[in-house]
């Protein structure tokens, strides 16, 4: 077999993976766009503050985070084949990062890893290898989406009284200050800003009565985004609190810090003398496995929160990932993965195409190249009350009561996953929750494959479905309390699959039972999709 990898047949499947399906994308809808655009100004507030708490806690320049961001944006969001998911740098590759920039020994090799990474990526996604995004149950995923919205309102609630000690955007229970998730909220109580605290209730004030369906009717507020509205407003209730008192104008830490993108010192860029080093492609991997597997997680929830309920190509998106990781190493950003906080906010916010994330990254370029003075202005107290309220929908309390009329099956798994991650960070939260829905597939496996029903000397064992290795100890359970002169009639007719192991047992128990008068019948049949139990003609 031959592969064709020249310059043109590379340009012209490209071409026909993406432009062909852009000209159809309903990202060109008109009908969308005013919706598209009201979202797109949620999801840039969000992520101001989140870029810049990530890559402050990445231990990277502040303006790569931005970088990050507007890559996300711009970049990922035309490649993408999602409608409502949105990209930037992500907290939990924070801890990852930032170990990686000490190990290598400086952002610029780091950015070098990043590169490959996004390369890796790429290939992953032409090998299609997204597909892994299709076996995470969907009591996990609804788990995940649940924790987030916790997550959500217990680590933004110190933000919105004024203690902004957490970087903004930190998932994780243990914090990088020695604080973890609750220990945080205790200090609260001795540590908020009057300020802060008055531009939150106003903040909040304007949000609540914006949701009111008697003032959206008025034309004002169907022009005017309420988020935009509600951020405006706080704002210059800060800025007016400073001037008519003083001692209570808040602090610079209160405030979002943009740096400015005009300043060439702000930029680096690859090292690739280091390009070959082993460190570097091992840094590399991690990033390109870790982001990847995040990316996939939040496309299945972003998808399940989505109304119409479209599918996004996985292995495509992890090719929008790349892209977008190549793109933002070669500039001086950071990671890149399909983040869950922006795209719940983005969905929640009613974003009907993939125009919402592009137009979030085009504010957030704007912002950065000519807005830095004004952006700077804005209390981070009024923006964690939009996210907030993002997490409240997030984690209603009618997911909880759904889940649990589902049953055990269900309900464990996702009030496990929930647990986990609030208490560990979001990748270990989710490989709890799926360790806790397998043993419930395997324990349903193992009762459901293997029956027995008996009548005054006479039983029946059927297996049904996949009978694998799993089964053994029960149906080796059931030939070993057979009785002497039982009738033993094995059905296994409609058995898709039978385990060797199984069939090896079966073998057995025939053999053994004349020594107690036991008689077997093996019931077999034409249309048996089993060959052991597949009558011949």
């Amino acid at each position: 077999m031959k592969f064709n990898f020249s310059e043109n047949s590379f340009k012209l499947r490209f071409t026909n993976i993406y432009l062909r399906n852009l000209t159809t994308h309903s990202m060109f809808k008109k009908d969308n766009l005013s919706s598209d655009l009201s979202a797109s100004i949620v999801v840039f507030f969000v992520a101001l503050p989140l870029c810049l708490g990530i890559s402050l806690a990445s231990g990277a320049p502040l303006v790569s985070g931005l970088i990050a961001g507007i890559c996300g944006g711009i970049i990922v969001g035309f490649f993408s084949g999602s409608h409502t998911s949105v990209s930037g740098p992500a907290a939990g590759l924070t801890v990852i990062v930032l170990a990686s920039i000490q190990q290598l020994g400086g952002f610029d090799i780091f950015l070098t890893a990043l590169l490959l990474a996004g390369i890796m990526q790429l290939i992953l996604g032409f090998i299609g290898a997204g597909i892994i995004g299709n076996f995470v149950p969907s009591a996990v995923i609804k788990g995940m989406l649940a924790a987030i919205g916790i997550i959500l309102i217990f680590k933004q609630l110190p933000h919105a009284v004024g203690y902004d000690i957490d970087f903004e955007g930190d998932e994780s229970f243990d914090q990088l200050d020695h604080q973890n998730t609750f220990t945080e909220l205790l200090n609260v109580f001795s540590r908020f800003t009057t300020t802060a605290v008055l531009t939150s209730l106003v903040t909040f004030a304007v949000l609540f009565f914006g949701e009111n369906d008697k003032i959206r009717k008025y034309s004002f507020f169907k022009a005017v985004p309420v988020s935009l509205l509600a951020v405006i407003i706080g704002t210059l209730f800060s800025i007016l609190l400073g001037i008519v008192s003083p001692n209570m104008a808040l602090a610079s830490e209160h405030l979002v810090q943009i740096p400015s993108l005009l300043n060439k010192e702000n930029f680096h860029f690859p090292d690739f003398s280091k390009i070959a080093e082993i460190g570097v492609i091992i840094v590399a991997i991690k990033i390109a496995l870790v982001a990847s597997l995040e990316t996939l997680l939040s496309i299945e929830a972003t998808d399940k929160l989505d109304e119409q309920k479209r599918l996004t190509p996985t292995s495509k998106e992890l090719i929008a990932q790349g892209v977008g990781n190549t793109v933002s190493a070669l500039i001086g950003g950071l990671p890149i993965t399909a983040v869950i906080v922006r795209s719940s906010a983005n969905i929640v916010a009613g974003a009907k195409s993939k125009m919402s994330a592009i137009f979030h990254g085009i504010m957030l370029l704007i912002s950065v190249l000519f807005l830095t003075a004004v952006m700077n202005k804005i209390p981070l107290s009024s923006l964690a009350i939009l996210l907030l309220f993002v997490g409240y929908k997030l984690t209603k309390p009618e997911l909880y009561k759904e889940l649990y009329k589902n049953g055990l099956d269900q309900f464990l798994p996702f009030i496990i996953t929930v647990l986990a991650i609030v208490f560990t960070d979001l990748l270990k939260g989710v490989a709890i929750g799926l360790l806790v829905s397998v043993y419930f597939i395997i324990k349903n496996s193992y009762k459901r494959s293997v029956s027995l029903t008996s009548d005054d000397g006479n039983y029946l064992i059927r297996l049904k479905g996949n009978v694998s290795f799993l089964n053994k100890a029960v149906l080796r359970n059931h030939f070993e309390k057979m009785p002497n002169g039982a009738f033993v009639i094995i059905d296994g007719a409609s058995a898709l699959f039978v385990d060797k192991d199984i069939i090896e047992i079966i073998e057995e128990f025939i053999l053994m039972a004349p020594f107690k008068n036991i008689t077997v019948d093996k019931k077999i049949s034409t249309s048996s999709p089993n060959p052991y139990f597949k009558k011949l003609n």
